[in-house]
């Protein structure tokens, strides 16, 4: 069980409290990821806060955030990408998506509310008539090669909002980890386009 009064630059491995800094420096590849289960308070509703460790540079991580065709790669529950609006993931410019599956998906989008590249994404989630909701990606750099990517997520609007509860709270949380988990897979893995020619 992760303990929620360890600082969220320490994580707790084997009952030992080690600094991320000091997991890279000794050579620990695999991705250190620690969801929190508590709940924080704040406007709209609490808060979901999910955070891993990504064995890639911070632009390499927003790189995939950046990219709204992946969305459906790594985003639990997306399942088609309609749209990017051009010049995405500038302030005002969305991914238009269907949510769920075929053939009750709904359709919907995804706004971006404030962008820092490479440091921070923060985003209008809608899914009506469900609701909506806000998620934020906070990425830090961690030594030369590597990212603490935190994912804060909370119900503004809609039904879901009042549906809170601690099912809900630890299926949020478990959608959250797979989320970044497929993230992290992207961002490590994936190469970069390389265009050769103009497109026949």
């Amino acid at each position: 069980m992760v303990d929620p009064t360890v600082p969220t630059n320490r994580v707790a491995t084997f009952g030992v409290n080690l600094s991320v800094n000091r997991l890279v420096a000794i050579g620990f590849t695999e991705p250190v990821e620690k969801t929190l289960g508590r709940r924080q308070s704040g406007q709209g509703g609490a808060m979901a806060t999910t955070t891993r460790l990504i064995n890639a540079h911070p632009d390499r991580v927003f790189a995939v955030l950046a990219d709204g065709w992946t969305y459906s790669d790594w985003v639990v529950g997306t399942a088609h990408i309609r749209n990017v609006d051009a010049g995405y993931p500038a302030v005002g410019t969305a991914v238009h998506h269907k949510a769920g599956p075929w053939p009750v998906s709904l359709r919907d989008r995804t706004t971006v509310l404030e962008c820092r590249p490479g440091r921070m994404l923060r985003l209008k989630l809608r899914l009506w008539p469900l609701g909506a909701g806000q998620v934020r990606f906070i990425l830090d750099p961690v030594g030369s090669a590597a990212t603490r990517l935190t994912m804060v997520e909370q119900f503004t609007e809609g039904p879901l909002l009042g549906l809170r509860n601690k099912v809900n709270d630890v299926m949020l949380h478990l959608r959250n980890k797979e989320s970044l988990r497929r993230l992290a897979d992207l961002a490590v893995n994936r190469r970069p386009a390389v265009l050769t020619g103009p497109e026949r």
